[in-house]
């Protein structure tokens, strides 16, 4: 079928860190000619931003009563996605380990929540051709009328793996209990935890490569597009 032809489709992509997630819904946005979405770095840019206006993070009231005022942009072209903060660029400094060992605290706040949220539903409402969004909470709060959902796992041996060979010389054994942690983190928190949505397909990637797993995403979003 043409890609012309074929019909808008949102998909959700859900799961923890080191799964492939990014890396697939990349991957499968610019084969298909989709926009796309990192929620993850929405929440790292907003966490960023508290860290750097000196925001007590240890205290959720404090964060609540300012999570209106970061101006965050996402571009959401698959090929070079961009995301800046009050017109910083912002793509390097969200990644750092500052950042990333406080982005659960600021993410389980529900005003950060609602905010981030909203930017994702419009976001995904205004794209013409399709969009694939990645997250943790996509298929279940952000979007749960979302075309195709899929939810991707793997082993926290297989995770820690990937995500050490991402964060140059981290060692996998304190990557796999950071990993642990920060799921536990978000499995756990209140306001919309990471879970798999109850029609979500999911895949388990450890046995897989990722260019497997871009392929089986695949395959399912051109299903999903064919019978629309």
């Amino acid at each position: 079928m043409e890609n012309g032809a074929a019909q808008p489709v949102i998909v959700a992509i859900d799961g923890p860190s080191g799964t492939g997630k990014s890396s697939t819904s990349k991957a499968v946005a610019a084969q298909l000619g989709l926009s796309y979405l990192d929620t993850g770095a929405q929440y790292r840019a907003i966490t960023w931003w508290m860290v750097t206006n000196g925001i007590d993070i240890e205290d959720p009231t404090a964060i609540a009563a300012v999570a209106g005022k970061p101006e965050i942009l996402s571009g959401t072209d698959p090929a070079a996605p961009t995301i800046t903060v009050d017109g910083v660029d912002v793509a390097g400094p969200i990644r750092t380990q500052e950042v990333t060992a406080k982005v659960s605290a600021v993410s389980a706040v529900p005003e950060v929540r609602a905010r981030i949220t909203e930017l994702q539903r419009s976001l995904a409402a205004s794209t013409e051709q399709g969009i694939v969004v990645e997250g943790r909470d996509i298929g279940t709060t952000v979007l749960p009328d979302a075309d195709l959902k899929i939810f991707l796992t793997a082993s926290p041996e297989a995770r820690a793996a990937r995500r050490s060979g991402e964060l140059k010389g981290a060692d996998v054994q304190s990557t796999r209990e950071a990993l642990i942690k920060r799921d536990a983190a978000d499995s756990s928190r209140k306001t919309s935890p990471l879970a798999k949505a109850d029609d979500a397909v999911e895949v388990d990637t450890t046995e897989l490569t990722l260019a497997q797993v871009i392929e089986c995403v695949v395959t399912l979003v051109e299903e999903k597009q064919a019978a629309k």
